[in-house]
């Protein structure tokens, strides 16, 4: 795996009236008779949790973000005590694009997580093949209503504890137990700037995925 990707996250924007140069452009954009199989994949959990982050660190185009300055008027509802350099969040959706495979391409959107943005999440989640739960071990409960909501639908997904550097390590049995989470969905420790760490989460989603639907 991490001979085959880059940790490099940087994608330069497009400069509009031109196209990227062929050499970037991946098998199936120039030659229509390889069109891949696309998925669509949602990134869900609590406020501050590294959604943005995630989709940031392993989109291979300039990723869509709709972040918002955070304002006085939020103080009270929006609890910033695990993140105080927070200042900005997302108000509507992110989005960004994987190619894993010539025959594969994830299309990934990520969820506002304060809950008086939950009205979008059916609209987001509609035609996903499976989500990323993200959890911070310091305010678990803060991903129990993604968690809620995909078990209610019943869309398979998996729960990624993003690791902070501030916050204590633990291991994924524990985290499994704290949850309730059943046995048969992958839980794992990873690090959201990292892009191969957070190309593996959506690896092991997809392989959920399949492994709940094979059809």
């Amino acid at each position: 795996m991490d001979s085959a990707v880059s940790d490099a996250t940087g994608v330069a924007p497009l400069v509009a009236g031109f196209s990227e140069p062929d050499e970037d452009l991946k098998a199936w954009q120039q030659d229509r008779t390889q069109a891949p199989v696309a998925t669509k994949i949602v990134v869900a959990g609590g406020f501050g949790v590294g959604k943005t982050t995630l989709v940031t660190a392993v989109s291979e185009i300039t990723p869509l973000q709709t972040e918002a300055l955070m304002t006085e008027a939020s103080e009270g509802t929006d609890d910033l005590t695990a993140t105080p350099g927070k200042s900005t969040t997302t108000v509507a959706m992110d989005f960004g694009r994987l190619t894993l495979d010539d025959d594969l391409v994830l299309y990934l959107f990520g969820t506002p997580g304060q809950q008086r943005f939950w009205f979008m999440w059916d609209d987001l989640v509609r035609g996903a093949i499976g989500a990323v739960v993200l959890a911070d071990t310091r305010r678990l409960k803060d991903c129990f209503p993604a968690l809620d909501y995909f078990e209610s639908c019943g869309l398979p997904y998996v729960v990624a504890v993003n690791h902070f550097d501030d916050s204590e390590l633990f291991e994924p049995d524990d985290v499994r137990e704290a949850l309730t989470i059943p046995a048969h969905i992958p839980v794992m420790i990873m690090d959201a700037r990292r892009r191969i760490s957070a190309i593996e989460t959506l690896l092991a989603l997809v392989g959920h995925a399949l492994d709940e639907t094979p059809e």
